[in-house]
């Protein structure tokens, strides 16, 4: 197999499951006219099934010999026809679908939800994620390809990656289906770039996207009862810490919204 299918294989694995993924609708907008139709039972259950499935493989992968096989077998076939690279902008580039989503607010694109709004959701989301993340990965104690340490799954950029698509998708959907496809697109080459760097098995990044994919949708989904809980109808200053997990460091990050 050569370098170009493991490729087209990888970033296949990740982005069909993912568009799938997508085909849901936000419940609350400020943008939306209140006549719209409501997705389907149909649509809004594949949207939870895929994203759960992927979690699923990737959870499987400690105890089926398959799946687990192709993750060695991927990892062989790179370092057979030395396709392993080294870089580092996968650091950086993880974060930029949810850059592309704030960039085009502060131009002007209508969004499902406004800017203070948008910071919420896109740091709880990030809040969630961090804290599926980070525990499962000091419980399963898988080791890296390379060897340099036990937090291999899942993979915490992939995750990051899809929780950017995701926020990205539920704020433009309305606006182009290649909005959508774009950040999903970025979020699968941050998945496949992190099986090149030989940082994650192939299992690790199908399951840090479900579960990128599947924080954002419940924080989505969430979000209209948490506003009636502890919003009050007068504007005031909104402050939270955002935990951030990389290779196996925690970190914070402090959000304000005024």
């Amino acid at each position: 197999m050569n370098n170009l299918k493991i490729l087209v294989i990888l970033c296949f694995s990740l982005a069909y499951p993912s568009l799938l993924s997508a085909q849901d609708t936000v419940n609350i907008s400020d943008t939306i006219p209140t006549g719209q139709k409501q997705p389907n039972k149909i649509t809004g259950a594949i949207s939870i099934a895929v994203p759960s499935a992927m979690i699923v493989y990737g959870a499987l992968s400690f105890n089926s010999g398959a799946i687990r096989q192709l993750d060695y077998s991927t990892k062989n076939e790179l370092l057979k026809n030395n396709s392993m690279w080294h870089n580092s902008w996968d650091n950086y580039l993880q974060f930029s679908p949810a850059v592309a989503a704030f960039g085009m607010k502060l131009c002007g694109v209508s969004s499902t939800h406004k800017m203070p709004d948008m910071l919420i959701l896109y740091g709880l989301s990030n809040i969630l994620e961090s804290g599926i993340v980070s525990p499962v990965k000091h419980a399963t104690s898988r080791e890296r390809p390379d060897g340099s340490n036990r937090y291999s799954f899942p993979s915490g950029h992939t995750a990051t990656a899809f929780v950017a698509a995701e926020f990205l998708h539920q704020e433009y959907k309305n606006q182009s289906v290649w909005i959508s496809i774009g950040g999903y697109g970025m979020a699968t080459l941050i998945g496949a770039s992190r099986v090149y760097n030989n940082k994650h098995w192939v299992s690790d990044v199908v399951a840090g996207a479900g579960i990128g994919i599947l924080s954002t949708k419940i924080v989505y989904w969430t979000y209209p009862y948490l506003q009636k809980v502890f919003c009050k109808k007068e504007k005031q200053l909104t402050s939270f810490i955002v935990p951030t997990y990389d290779e196996g460091g925690l970190g914070l990050s402090f959000i304000s919204v005024f």
